[in-house]
């Protein structure tokens, strides 16, 4: 415990100062685009690539770890294809957003996050992030659940699902209206609507990041954290959600049979 103050009480003055020398010398709205990119950078492409290296850094270990068989992962091109949409994807949002932010300036409108110089206590970040969770929840899993209606999952969702055997990266390969309305959304609204902090809303969006790579990555780590995604991958029909709560609340937490959506 005493350790742990003594890190907060080094770590705090540093990271206000340089939180404020930001403040001081660059705009708000370069401030959260930039900074958005770079946790999308640090927390999705890096943990992703990290994982998709494990096969060829260390096979045998990668092998033991594998949800799904060999015979069921993806090809050379089907990861390469992954790529290119996964990228062509977060250049779309993060236009979408550069467009919404010079809007908003032009309007003489501020950031829906707060981007002020004090920054959130923890206990303020810790609360937010709990609760955004909890309203994320809510907004994936029933958009998730709607992109499983027959007329929406064909031309849209079943993109996503060519995976049978999902692999990190694949955690953004998807059709565009997915990406937005199911990807992006779900994460970046709720600190919005909870009006917090630009950097509550980063450690918020870099907990998701690593977590959708994670449950993607097809492999058994952090007590099988990605085996109730990886399993709706394989069958379709259960395990919607991200916290499994509403899998448990609307009984998708189980395999039935004759399940159609």
């Amino acid at each position: 415990m005493e350790a742990t103050k003594s890190f907060l009480d080094q770590v705090l003055p540093q990271a206000t100062a340089s939180w404020a020398h930001i403040m001081a010398n660059y705009s708000p709205q370069k401030i959260e685009f930039v900074g958005t990119l770079i946790v999308q950078l640090l927390s999705f492409w890096l943990p992703s690539i990290c994982y998709m290296l494990l096969e060829v850094i260390a096979p045998s270990f990668s092998q033991r770890h594998k949800i799904q068989p060999a015979p069921k992962q993806p090809t050379c091109h089907e990861i390469a294809h992954c790529f290119i949409v996964v990228l062509q994807n977060q250049i779309l949002t993060s236009i979408l957003h550069l467009i919404l932010i010079s809007a908003a300036s032009y309007a003489g409108i501020k950031s829906t996050y707060r981007i002020e110089t004090p920054l959130p206590a923890p206990i303020e970040i810790l609360r937010d992030v709990v609760l955004s969770l909890l309203i994320r929840e809510a907004l994936f899993y029933y958009s998730h659940r709607i992109l499983h209606i027959p007329a929406l999952y064909i031309p849209i969702h079943k993109k996503h699902h060519r995976f049978t055997a999902p692999i990190a990266l694949a955690a953004q390969f998807a059709h565009p209206i997915e990406h937005i309305f199911a990807n992006t959304l779900p994460i970046s609204l709720p600190p919005q609507l909870l009006g917090s902090h630009v950097v509550t809303f980063w450690v918020f969006l870099a907990y998701e990041l690593v977590n959708t790579a994670t449950v993607h990555s097809g492999y058994d780590f952090f007590h099988n954290k990605a085996k109730m995604h990886d399993l709706h991958h394989e069958k379709f029909n259960l395990n919607y959600g991200s916290l499994g709560l509403l899998d448990w609340v609307h009984g998708t937490d189980q395999l039935k049979k004759h399940r159609t959506a």
